[in-house]
This record gives C-alpha cells, structure tokens and sequence, in this order.
C-alpha cells in the first residue's frame, strides 16, 4: 500500500509540474553561505603554547635565546626554533620569563 501511494504521489506531482512549466515561478538566488569564524585559541601558560609552538614565540628574527647564569645573561642554544611573529609575541610579552624576546622558549 505505500509503494502504491508513493507511486500515485509522484504521477500526481509530475502531471502537475507538466502541465504549467510556464506558470512555475523563477528560483530565487541563492543566499552566499555565512563562514563561521573559529576564534583563536588562547594560551595560558608555556605547556600550553609548546604544544603547538615548540620553541616558543619570538618577537622578531633578529633576537637571540639567552639565559641568566650566576646572575648574567649568555646565549643558550636551543633544540627547537622559535615561530617569528610580532603579533604572537605582543599577545603572549607576559610568557617571556626572561625578557629575551622570546616567549616561551625551550
């Protein structure tokens, strides 16, 4: 029984859109489709930002990853090279212990 009346829908709906092709109203266009933004994940701490950035975040290229030793800072070599992005480094000044221009390096 519902075959058949899905059978005698359709013939229904087809003689009507046959009979009046001209009668039909245009589609309307389409409306642009939204894009959702994801908002930028936010760090709170250096275990954090290291998960993504392994060598931290620095300010520019120029600078250099230092460490203090009996009170004096020298350059101290890292594994991991640090992702160069001034906009990064403004967002996260408040990670970089030791005031080298590097947050959160390792």
């Amino acid at each position: 029984m519902r075959r058949t009346l899905t059978l005698v829908v359709t013939a229904v709906l087809l003689a009507a859109g046959a009979a009046a092709p001209a009668a039909a109203a245009p589609a309307p266009a389409a409306a642009p489709a939204l894009v959702q933004t994801v908002p930028a994940k936010t760090f709170t701490n250096c275990t954090q930002l290291n998960a993504k950035y392994k060598g931290g975040v620095a300010k520019n290229k120029k600078v250099k990853n230092t460490k203090t030793v009996k009170g004096k800072k020298v350059r101290a070599k890292s594994r991991y090279a640090p992702k160069v992005s001034a906009s990064l480094y403004a967002k996260y000044r408040k990670l970089d212990r030791d005031k080298d221009g590097i947050a959160c390096e390792r």
